[in-house]
């Protein structure tokens, strides 16, 4: 049993305070700098209330956006982040899932040096073989396209190490049970182990969801065309064009616009998310 104590108490939620307003205060200034006009920032110093430019600085994202800086309109980039996330998130819980079925439940040659070699993996990120994996989708045609934004991430050693794991605490009973039944791998794969890991695909899903819609770099190499920018890249190529002429207005209600998706997501799923995080009993 824990103790407790006044002061202790003060004292947590004071660093709990700050801990909140140390992230919250970038976001608060986003916010605001998104209801300004681009004059309020010639100054040099962030307005931290409100202004009266909210509705035409997201209309004019959401519109015409910034073509003078090469920047498209933020509807058709908010589309492409969200095909691309949603393609690597549920590619990668496919993959990962089946795989680490097949390491666990089935057993043939080499079983435990597959999986080792897909562990090893987690040694070499994207930006350590990104220029091999380029030179592949380009070979293969796949530049400016979904497939060749979203296939080369799909794989994931890390969701198939904690699928692995969590099969393996699963009791050997259900799987006798399933075959006194007559149930063959592929229905005590869909009817047994895949509503026994609904958390854990929550818990990773909105994990790899946050991690294909911030991707950066991958998009930038294998993208020329506009029909195919990510929201990340629409925000770096304004924000590389406001060093010059500032209009951080746009790109604040830009990064704002950007932020709904995954916060959505979150919020949705909050309860499925901290169950597959924290939960033990299966």
């Amino acid at each position: 049993m824990v103790e407790r104590h006044p002061f202790l108490t003060f004292l947590s939620h004071l660093i709990l305070i700050a801990g909140v307003a140390v992230v919250a205060l970038p976001v608060y200034i986003a916010l605001i700098a998104s209801t300004h006009g681009p004059n309020d920032f010639l100054s040099g110093v962030v307005p931290m209330l409100p202004g009266s430019h909210a509705l035409d600085n997201y209309a004019a994202m959401l519109g015409s956006g910034l073509t003078s800086s090469g920047a498209p309109p933020l509807w058709p980039m908010l589309l492409n982040s969200l095909i691309m996330a949603m393609a690597i998130a549920v590619g990668k819980i496919a993959i990962s899932i089946t795989s680490a079925y097949a390491v666990v439940y089935f057993r043939f040659p080499f079983r435990a040096l597959a999986f080792w070699a897909i562990f090893v993996t987690l040694m070499l990120p994207v930006e350590v073989r990104i220029m091999p994996t380029f030179k592949v989708v380009a070979d293969l045609g796949l530049l400016n396209s979904y497939t060749g934004l979203a296939l080369p991430l799909i794989a994931s050693a890390t969701a198939t190490f904690l699928f692995r794991q969590f099969f393996l605490t699963v009791p050997d009973e259900l799987l006798e049970a399933a075959r006194v039944d007559g149930a063959g791998p592929v229905k005590f794969f869909f009817d047994i182990l895949l509503p026994l890991s609904r958390t854990n695909i929550a818990a990773l899903f909105i994990i790899l969801f946050i991690y294909g819609w911030n991707q950066y770099l991958w998009p930038l190499l294998v993208t020329t065309e506009t029909r195919y920018y990510t929201v990340v890249m629409g925000i770096k190529r304004m924000a590389a064009y406001a060093d010059a002429d500032p209009k951080w207005n746009f790109v604040m209600a830009a990064v704002v616009l950007a932020m709904l998706p995954p916060v959505l997501v979150i919020i949705l799923m909050q309860r499925l998310f901290i169950k597959g995080l924290i939960e033990t009993e299966k």
